[in-house]
């Protein structure tokens, strides 16, 4: 798969977007394929897609926000009980911990 690699990025392309698109696998090279040799890298962003499916079905079924601060809240409050789950906090829990004037999730423990 490295050799298949190595001969695609050496590739010349003459549009702009493979040009770019060639640029960034150039860079990601190393750490492309890093998902086949440790498995507890996933080798997708799944769970990122996950993460905002519960979003896209929310304005799908209820035909969008009326308002932005509406819209504004769901995202905020949604990324807040995401990132907790993701430490092993409830949704109360991490919803809590943001509002608190304690550290936040986002701080490293």
């Amino acid at each position: 798969m490295k050799r298949r690699l190595s001969k695609v990025l050496s590739l010349n392309p003459d549009h702009d977007d493979g040009i770019r698109l060639l640029k960034r696998y150039r860079e990601l090279k190393e750490n492309l394929f890093l998902f086949l040799e440790d498995s507890s890298i996933p080798p997708t962003n799944n769970s990122s897609e996950q993460a905002i499916r519960m979003s896209t079905v929310f304005r799908k079924v209820t035909n969008g926000f009326r308002s932005d601060w509406g819209k504004d809240l769901f995202a905020a409050v949604r990324s807040v009980v995401n990132t907790g789950v993701r430490q092993g906090l409830t949704a109360y829990e991490a919803i809590f911990k943001a509002l608190s004037p304690n550290p936040s999730l986002f701080t490293p423990s």
